[in-house]
């Protein structure tokens, strides 16, 4: 019986122990400061227009600026005709920038400051967007290249990515050009043609100015998104991305004999593929919480408090919950592991052919060392954040 009461004791022992260092460590945690960026100071500009750039908007939807696998599909004519449009519908801006086009389409704004020794800034927005896939459009709630004002929107693809981000730029630059600003600081602009496929025109505009010994305060390039289920908080938080994942595109083939689909082997070259892909998908890589990662944890476990703040505090003990969390949701996962997703087979021809190769293709979006988001949470209707700029590159 004495035995049995020292076990108990000395368990009670134990768990009193760490209650005291669960609770201790929940009151130390100190997350970074949040910052609600009063000490921005925005220069003066013409009242907005909102009506005129969602119609701007719209137009920009319009033009098939559509980056396909095979650049023999592309549409070229397409981005000689809205590059002229931006002439068209921001001349302030040409007045005022020097443009020039490199590596087949992608545009360089040059806009000189007033300043010649302070380091200049970078903004960025792509004018390339992804195909509609072939007998999707009816799922459209409006034809995703018509630009359709309703709703208090504009609908139709690249609104979100990036002909809506490219479309403000010009409209902001286009307010302030048209009053005779100077910008202090040298401000260029530069837009992608090829950002959704081989990113060429983004490797020739940053090659250009490395050669002119061009380096910028920050580079400022779409993204990430506002969305309402953030992880911890389970609320709405805008995201800001500080780094990009690495990418990769992998192949993967089945070889096999042909015939008729009529006398089928055991195992066709189909079944062969299905199960490498099976295998693959289920060997995901695990959840990390690491880099700007942990640090965005850190921020929403403040912001959150409660016991959502001594889980975030207590990672020692309460790690696997937290990852079990923000795993919960796609976009909560991406943020904290490499991604697979398998999305393009091919295989027969015809439904009676067994195929001699089968191919299954995806992307790996690869999580490295501090490469994911840090964010700002929304709170009482206000953007709260200290988030870095995103450098694409």
């Amino acid at each position: 019986m004495g035995t049995i009461r020292k076990i108990a004791l000395a368990g009670v022992a134990v768990v009193a122990v760490g209650a005291a260092v669960v609770a201790v460590r929940t009151a130390n945690f100190t997350p970074e400061a949040v910052s609600d960026g009063r000490d921005i100071k925005l220069a003066s500009a013409p009242a907005a227009n909102i009506a005129a750039s969602a119609a701007r908007l719209g137009e920009a939807v319009r033009f098939r600026t559509v980056s396909n696998q095979n650049k023999a599909d592309n549409q070229l004519e397409e981005w000689s005709k809205f590059q002229q449009w931006l002439i068209t519908s921001y001349p302030a801006v040409h007045r005022s920038m020097q443009r020039e086009v490199v590596a087949g389409g992608t545009l360089i704004y040059t806009w000189p400051g007033s300043d010649a020794a302070a380091q200049p800034i970078i903004l960025m927005a792509h004018q390339d967007v992804v195909p509609v896939t072939p007998g999707t459009e009816k799922d459209w709630k409006y034809p995703p290249f018509d630009g359709v004002i309703a709703e208090d929107a504009v609908w139709g693809r690249g609104t979100v990515d990036d002909k809506g981000s490219l479309i403000a730029l010009f409209e902001a630059m286009e307010g302030l050009a048209s009053t005779g600003f100077t910008p202090r600081r040298t401000v260029y602009l530069v837009s992608g043609h090829d950002e959704e496929v081989f990113g060429g025109g983004a490797e020739a505009a940053a090659k250009l100015f490395a050669d002119r010994k061009i380096r910028a305060l920050f580079t400022l390039d779409e993204g990430s998104a506002i969305i309402l289920d953030a992880p911890v908080v389970n609320g709405p938080a805008i995201l800001i991305g500080v780094a990009e994942k690495g990418y990769a595109t992998l192949q993967v083939t089945a070889n096999a004999k042909g015939g008729h689909s009529s006398m089928p082997p055991k195992d066709t070259g189909v079944v062969h593929l299905a199960r490498a892909v099976l295998a693959i998908h289920d060997k995901a890589f695990p959840i990390e919480l690491r880099g700007p990662a942990a640090d965005m944890i850190a921020v929403l476990g403040g912001e959150a408090g409660g016991l959502t703040r001594a889980a975030v505090a207590n990672q020692w003990l309460f790690g696997a919950l937290l990852r079990e969390q923000v795993a919960a949701t796609p976009s909560g996962a991406a943020a904290f592991h490499t991604t697979i997703a398998p999305t393009m087979l091919t295989g027969s021809p015809k439904e009676n052919v067994l195929p001699q190769s089968v191919s299954l293709s995806g992307g790996a979006a690869r999580m490295i060392g501090r490469s994911v988001a840090h964010l700002s949470h929304r709170r009482n209707g206000t953007a709260t954040g200290n988030g870095h700029l995103r450098h694409r590159s």
